[in-house]
């Protein structure tokens, strides 16, 4: 019965794209571990609050993480 926790900051994801997530993550792991444990796989989406995050000694929010999402966006067009 595995169980997979997803940690976000808040604000970040839509509930579409949570539900995206947890979905895919969820087909990963019954491709792993086979269709009879789809029903007792779970996946939890965990938001942590918007500024509570930190990479490399600074504190990172929302509104940073949509930057890099920018960013990566504009690189790829």
């Amino acid at each position: 019965m595995p169980l997979v926790t997803i940690k976000g900051i808040e604000g970040v994801f839509s509930p579409e794209q949570k539900r995206d997530v947890i979905e895919r993550v969820t087909e990963a792991m019954v491709a792993v571990e086979g269709e009879a444990l789809r029903p007792y796989t779970f996946v939890i989406f965990e938001e942590v609050k918007s500024g509570d995050w930190g990479i490399g000694g600074k504190t990172l929010e929302a509104k940073d993480v949509k930057a890099m999402q920018a960013a990566g966006a504009a690189r790829a067009a």
